[in-house]
């Protein structure tokens, strides 16, 4: 059982009162003083909030248009008892009772760039805000940042169980590179990086173009970026590409595929068609807007045309710049990526293959389960479609799978027709992990490597997940936005939480604590708290040492003017939570 002090007890129902003056329509406190005593009774039910959003978060101060970064006030814990039992204690008497059964970490969509790629849009940037981001050339730092966060952090805030895991949720590289794999596996466990491709000694990408549509950092002259206040900073790019040690991680990892580690950009399907236009020397920079208009369009609605028009305009569009070809820019397949997993150069703080084995990749199984604690269970799910699009779903190999997993774990479970079932598992406890979430897996396109198989979507996951009592949380990512949803049921073991985190590539780059407790009552709870990175918030134009771009990628990140960060916060009751929900019961 966690160790609390007696002060920490007594102050506990404080949270639940400030809570309660919560506005349940949009997740935001009625005053500043609701805040203030919502975030001191948060410490007080903590064991430590340092280096969490519990005590202090990035927020943007300034009237022009471009915003600088502060240390704001925390997130306040928020306690959501949609899933709740009756004669659930209250938060107080559950503090004094929790054990500690779980404790991990979430990255997601870290998107590693390789932003000197022939095969990317930047020139869509107006019409898709994935296509560019000012910040890109940073994301190999950024990352290496969040890393050292929880490097530092080792336990949860509210146990104080050391993290026993890492998983990362998918979208791991950016367009799916081996140039871009070797940066995030090199990240994840630590080692010598360049986050460069092509000429080592030189950037070549759409930054130092002159062309005025991009940020161009070092350059005296204005573009659209400068009008909105971005600084120029000399000598950017050579830093930005230039080595640096990765610490990797001191947690053992995992890892999850996401549709960019997949798909061309994340959308179109990888048939083999663009491969040498990755490895060649040919760059587009700008194109007509008509033509880009038309490109955007065939992204979101026709990715074979998007590969034939995109083939097209590299042969016949400009403007058009000469790169330095580079052979570690080829796409990798499904099971070169779960096989590069397995390179002992990457093993870091473990496990090997962080999730892959041998055998796995020679079928092409990109799905497993992997211990999260004892007793408890985790599932990493495969749900990108390589037919193209950014959206996913699943097979009908791998839902036969998940089922026989759950059935393998759980004591009793419920058919289809509501009905119980007794089984002779263990009754763990269950934790799902996939790349999207339950509302972005409608993407029913038949697999073009098992065109005849059925593909199902977040809804029918939904409804195989709720006859399992013992899963608990369903943890994932692709929305770039914080959004926690309650999958409720009318027999309340049944119930689910759906944990969905914002990337680190978009602002507000945060990762999660997820630490899962039994609290002696017939109920769990799920405490989410969400972690920036190590860099510190103010920034300085002159600081291009390794901390001050990484703070420079968080504060470019808010800039972005085809971004949205207020979408992608979420509420307070989509930050640092309190989850409570049934205990499954033993039948």
């Amino acid at each position: 059982m966690s160790s609390y002090n007696r002060r920490q007890f007594l102050t506990g129902t404080a949270a639940v009162a400030a809570a309660a003056s919560l506005s349940l329509a949009d997740g935001r406190f009625a005053s500043a003083a609701t805040l203030d005593r919502a975030v001191a009774a948060t410490a007080a039910r903590a064991v430590r909030i340092e280096g969490t959003t519990l005590a202090q978060v990035a927020e943007p101060t300034g009237a022009g248009p471009y915003k600088r970064l502060r240390s704001g006030p925390g997130w306040p814990l928020v306690v959501r008892d949609e899933l709740a039992p009756r004669g659930a204690r209250r938060a107080a008497a559950r503090d004094g009772a929790r054990t500690a059964l779980a404790c991990f970490v979430q990255f997601t969509d870290l998107h590693l760039a390789d932003t000197e790629s022939p095969v990317r849009f930047e020139y869509l940037a107006r019409f898709i805000d994935s296509a560019h981001r000012p910040h890109e050339t940073l994301t190999v730092r950024g990352a290496s940042s969040l890393v050292e966060r929880v490097n530092a952090l080792a336990r949860g805030p509210y146990t104080g169980a050391p993290f026993s895991l890492v998983m990362a949720t998918g979208d791991n590289t950016d367009n799916h590179e081996k140039v871009e794999l070797d940066w995030y596996l090199s990240v994840m466990s630590g080692g010598r990086i360049t986050p460069n491709s092509g000429d080592p000694a030189r950037y070549e990408g759409v930054q130092n173009s002159g062309n005025a549509e991009y940020w161009n950092p070092e350059s005296s002259s204005n573009d659209v970026y400068k009008a909105k206040g971005f600084p120029r900073i000399p000598g950017f790019l050579t830093a930005a590409g230039r080595p640096f040690t990765a610490p990797g991680l001191r947690t053992p990892w995992y890892t999850t595929v996401g549709n960019h580690d997949d798909s061309v950009e994340g959308t179109l399907p990888d048939l083999g068609l663009l491969r040498s236009l990755y490895t060649g020397d040919r760059k587009l920079e700008g194109c007509d807007g008509a033509e880009a208009a038309a490109l955007a369009d065939a992204l979101r609605t026709d990715p074979g045309k998007a590969v034939k028009r995109l083939a097209h305009l590299l042969k016949t569009a400009g403007p058009v710049r000469r790169v330095t070809p580079d052979p570690r820019r080829a796409p990798f397949t499904p099971a070169e990526f779960a096989k590069a997993h397995l390179d002992p150069r990457y093993t870091g703080a473990g496990p090997a293959g962080h999730g892959f084995t041998a055998p796995a990749v020679e079928q092409g199984r990109l799905y497993y389960t992997f211990p999260v604690a004892d007793g408890v269970l985790g599932v990493s799910l495969d749900t990108t479609n390589p037919a193209g699009f950014a959206d996913g779903s699943v097979g009908t190999a791998q839902l036969t799978w998940l089922e026989s997993v759950l059935k393998s774990r759980s004591g009793h479970w419920y058919d289809k027709d509501g009905r119980t079932v007794r089984g002779t598992g263990t009754d763990e406890l269950v934790v799902v992990f996939s790349h999207h979430t339950s509302t972005s897996m409608g993407n029913l396109l038949p697999d073009p490597h098992r065109p005849f198989e059925k593909r199902h979507d977040g809804g029918e996951l939904v409804a195989l997940l709720q006859r399992f009592p013992n899963v608990v949380a369903w943890v994932n990512g692709h929305s770039h936005e914080n959004r926690i949803t309650a999958h409720g049921h009318a027999v309340p073991e049944r119930a689910f939480w759906e944990v969905n985190t914002a990337s680190h590539i978009d602002y507000p780059q945060q990762a999660r604590i997820i630490e899962l407790t039994d609290n002696g009552d017939g109920t769990l709870s799920l405490f989410t708290t969400l972690v920036e990175s190590a860099a510190p918030y103010r920034t300085d134009v002159s600081d291009t040492s390794e901390a001050g771009l990484a703070a420079l990628y968080r504060e470019l990140s808010y800039n972005d003017p085809y971004a949205t960060p207020a979408k992608k916060l979420g509420t307070a009751l989509d930050h640092n939570t309190e989850l409570v929900l049934a205990r499954p019961g033993r039948r």
